[in-house]
């Protein structure tokens, strides 16, 4: 129990640290709220961008559980590994950041947009070890594998959605009440570097344990 109760903690908190990234959405959120000079459209953004991320998190638990179907789960934990240690080593070479979405985005085309950023930046593959490690030691006791890791899976990204959604809406609201965008100038941090560096973290610590 404690230890399943750490990788619930783990999943909130990497939701957390995905919501903090202004290019995960609440920079998107702040921007609509000052083109409309007002609150609501920074709330009602917030739902379509927890919607989009928590749709690139299931994508990639989807990809990961169509690969233990035909392969045994540890073997899927170190392919996962190796491509995010491989996606991170990527990232601190090149930054490459979907700019298609508009400020007159509707609410799907921005839950749309959020799905391609947290796909494009290896939010959804980050959130795979943990969900991995929740799953592999109840499928060597549970007689119905099939059941347990789908509902594994719903209970990994729900957390995930509730971490990122809650920071997502703090730092937005802080913002654009607040601080301002300026804030991003003034505190400047190399957040492409430190996201590179937590895919290759990420890949390694999953690799090993």
């Amino acid at each position: 129990m404690a230890e399943m109760s750490g990788s619930w903690a783990a999943l909130i908190g990497l939701g957390a640290f995905h919501g903090i990234n202004p290019a995960m959405g609440w920079l998107f959120a702040v921007a609509l709220g000052l083109q409309e000079r007002r609150r609501g459209a920074v709330l009602s953004a917030l739902l379509p961008l927890g919607i989009g991320h928590a749709l690139a998190v299931a994508a990639a638990i989807a990809v990961a559980l169509v690969a233990g179907a035909v392969m045994p789960l540890q073997w899927v934990r170190w392919i996962v590994a190796a491509i995010l240690i491989l996606f991170g080593i990527s990232r601190l070479f090149r930054h490459h950041h979907p700019s298609w979405a508009s400020m007159r985005v509707s609410k799907s085309g921005l839950t749309l947009w959020s799905f391609l950023m947290a796909s494009a930046h290896g939010a959804g593959l980050m959130v795979v070890p943990l969900f991995l490690g929740m799953a592999m030691p109840a499928a060597h006791h549970d007689m119905d594998m099939h059941v347990n890791t789908t509902g594994t899976a719903l209970l990994a990204t729900s957390l995930h959605a509730i971490g990122y959604l809650a920071i997502t809406a703090v730092v937005a609201i802080l913002v654009f009440e607040k601080f301002g965008v300026a804030i991003l100038r003034k505190a400047w941090i190399n957040l492409d570097l430190i996201w590179a560096i937590a895919l290759i973290g990420t890949g390694a610590v999953s690799a090993f344990i």
